[in-house]
């Protein structure tokens, strides 16, 4: 019986990386997805390192943030940056820019080509679930936003065509489980930087799914994070670790931009 945890969002949260892996060991997981946006964030290096070192099979896909930063490192060779990975395609304010200029220094050269190589999407078979479908955000965009309150009838024609039992994605921060048409969709919520209750959120596939939720302390964390050099180190420990935005405010906010390429 194979299960597989599903680990989007970190964020360059290793704290909470560190415990969701114990959680993934006391789970007896055989494999590991890493959803994307495992970057930027407050401990880059770090936190790829911790992946990239695994002793389980680990596959990854990239999210908005990874084509972020891997277009962050050809703008410095070609003076000029292609993709922002916002979901306008618009520059972003001049303190994420900061962000991704500081995140790429980290994870320049030795994780270009390690980013380069990671697929849009992943299947896997999965027992009990059968055919899988991984992507960060929709099948069709890395910066689409949905959530669990988006109306079905919007989101059939992405899905319905995939002829998978289920998808996994991420991307809005916030878990859910829900139906669209015949297809299982899942938001694995976020690793480092949840919407929410605080704490790191991930999925546990096979035979079924469980959504999980792993409490780790977080004021070490808050500590730890501010001891970096992370151009919003103060303000990631603030309100990504010890006190996230509310389920509620980010449905608001997600709502004006449903479904927008």
């Amino acid at each position: 019986m194979m299960r597989v945890g599903a680990l989007y969002d970190i964020h360059g949260n290793l704290p909470a990386l560190e415990a969701v892996v114990q959680d993934i060991r006391q789970a007896d997981v055989d494999q590991i997805v890493v959803g994307g946006d495992a970057v930027p964030g407050p401990m880059p290096r770090e936190t790829l390192g911790h992946l990239l070192d695994l002793d389980l099979p680990t596959h990854f896909i990239y999210g908005n943030g990874e084509l972020a930063m891997l277009a962050q490192m050809a703008g410095a060779r070609t003076g000029s940056v292609t993709y922002w990975g916002t979901t306008s395609g618009a520059r972003p304010p001049e303190n994420i820019v900061e962000i991704y200029r500081w995140t790429t220094a980290q994870l320049q050269p030795e994780f270009e080509p390690v980013l380069a190589r990671w697929p849009k999407t992943l299947q896997l078979e999965i027992d009990g679930l059968g055919q899988v479908l991984f992507c960060h955000s929709t099948p069709r965009s890395e910066t689409e936003i949905f959530t669990r309150l988006t109306a079905e009838d919007r989101l059939l024609p992405l899905f319905e065509p995939l002829q998978v039992a289920a998808v996994v994605c991420g991307h809005t921060h916030m878990q859910f489980d829900r139906m669209i048409g015949r297809t299982r969709v899942t938001n694995a919520g976020s690793l480092g930087m949840p919407f929410g209750e605080p704490g790191a959120y991930w999925l546990l596939l096979g035979p079924d799914v469980q959504l999980r939720h792993t409490p780790y302390d977080l004021a070490k964390a808050a500590e730890r994070i501010r001891a970096t050099n992370y151009p919003e180190a103060q303000d990631f420990a603030s309100h990504n670790v010890l006190q996230p935005p509310s389920e509620k405010e980010m449905l608001e906010v997600f709502a004006k931009a449903e479904l927008q390429t």
